[in-house]
């Protein structure tokens, strides 16, 4: 079976990325960065040293309901391109295996990958 890793949707970053507000209502944090650890969701690239990123809740599903589970993500605080497909980071190949075994299952139509250490929102696995 053939996955793909999906970045955040350009027009929802750039709302954020003009001021729009984030999952809890609020405006995200502008922050600048010191070139560590800071991925940014939409380009899938770290944020170099210096650059301006966003910090802010976010919650990758359309609705409220039990399951809806919100985090934090990073940005750069100005626009940038959205990560290809074929350039996406495959975080492990243990995801990608695990992806690929949920989605055997009919019921299954995409999968989110969570930081287990912060709850940050990685990215979407889509069947390709």
């Amino acid at each position: 079976m053939t996955i793909q890793f999906k970045a955040l949707p350009t027009e929802g970053v750039r709302t954020l990325q003009r001021g729009g507000i984030d999952a809890y209502g609020q405006m995200p944090e502008r922050k600048i960065s010191d070139g560590d650890g800071m991925p940014c969701r939409h380009c899938l690239k770290n944020i170099a040293a210096g650059d301006a990123y966003l910090v802010l809740a976010y919650r990758p599903f359309p609705q409220l309901q039990p399951y809806a589970e919100t985090g934090p993500i990073f940005l750069h605080g100005e626009e940038c391109d959205r990560a290809a497909v074929d350039d996406a980071i495959i975080p492990t190949t243990a995801i990608a295996a695990r992806a690929e075994t949920l989605f055997e299952r009919d019921e299954i139509a995409y999968v989110h990958v969570r930081s287990a250490r912060n709850n940050c929102y990685q990215c979407r696995i889509e069947r390709a």
